[in-house]
């Protein structure tokens, strides 16, 4: 690898948190990512400011998730004047998976299959093998900007491959002896990609992807019987927001309180301790044993 200086570095802008992550890994020294949502912020209520179009069209590089998750970014698209700005769509040959509880997706891509309304899932880095797409799509755009340094890339790309791997069979060994196959979030639709990858049901109280959406009392109801008829002891809630809801199940019910991540952005104290997208995996494996009663 060639001695890169600081004014040198390959100037990138993330747009969530697993872009982010996954961009640091493979560029490592050579590269200056900056992540777009700042730390804190729930990333379905985020729309970018003049400040962050600003940064973005001084960028060499800028990396977004998916169409389906920044559904501003044609919009934002539209105001780049910087022609030797590269775009990276890090979900280039993903295969988005639908939501299976049929609640309405405010953010997601809506059309029509069979005369039927269906909503495509965003959060496709919750599966380890988009996770690892998402990683060759961010190394092909890295290598375009910078062929010189196209070897390291390459190796550093395997490597955190190869990370990635060990924490998939973390997860079917974790998770392949349990008493329980169903888990119920008070949040958001998450993690769809998740269940379907390691074969566990999954039931979110909220009613799409966006935490704004408030459940009905009939859907309440639905959830407390749910966790009563399958003997459930914790119900998991998500990150950056106050758990109201999950309090009021486990009041109702007497079950505990577990967070499950997803991972799209992380807390000013996560970001600070220096949290990465396998960590926080590691520590959503860790709590979905003890909510699925894992052996």
């Amino acid at each position: 690898m060639r001695e890169v200086s600081e004014d040198k570095r390959l100037k990138i802008v993330a747009t969530l948190f697993p872009t982010y992550d996954f961009t640091r890994n493979i560029g490592r020294d050579t590269v200056e990512v900056s992540l777009l949502l700042p730390p804190g912020i729930e990333s379905h209520s985020f729309e970018p400011r003049p400040g962050d179009i600003i940064r973005i069209n001084s960028a060499d590089i800028f990396i977004f998730t998916n169409k389906y998750m920044e559904t501003w970014i044609d919009d934002i698209l539209k105001g780049i004047d910087n022609k030797d700005l590269l775009i990276v769509d890090s979900s280039n040959d993903i295969k988005f998976i639908e939501e299976k509880d049929g609640h309405d997706h405010k953010h997601d891509h809506k059309k029509e299959k069979n005369s039927r309304q269906i909503t495509l899932d965003p959060h496709i880095w919750l599966d380890i093998r988009n996770a690892k797409k998402m990683v060759d799509n961010i190394l092909a755009g890295l290598i375009k900007k910078d062929p010189l340094n196209r070897d390291f890339y390459i190796n550093n790309a395997e490597v955190y491959k190869s990370k990635l791997d060990a924490l998939d069979q973390e997860f079917y060994r974790g998770l392949s002896n349990c008493k329980k196959d169903i888990f119920v979030h008070a949040g958001h639709f998450a993690f769809g990609y998740l269940s379907e990858r390691y074969k566990i049901r999954y039931i979110s109280v909220y009613k799409g992807v966006s935490p704004d959406s408030e459940p009905t009392p009939a859907m309440m109801r639905n959830i407390i019987n749910i966790i009563k008829k399958y003997g459930l002891t914790y119900i998991f809630y998500e990150e950056l927001m106050t758990p109201r809801l999950a309090e009021v199940i486990s009041k109702e019910t007497g079950v505990g309180l577990l967070k499950l991540h997803a991972i799209h952005n992380l807390s000013k104290d996560e970001f600070e301790k220096g949290e990465t997208f396998i960590s926080l995996m590691q520590q959503n494996l860790k709590n979905l044993r003890i909510g699925l009663q894992c052996q």
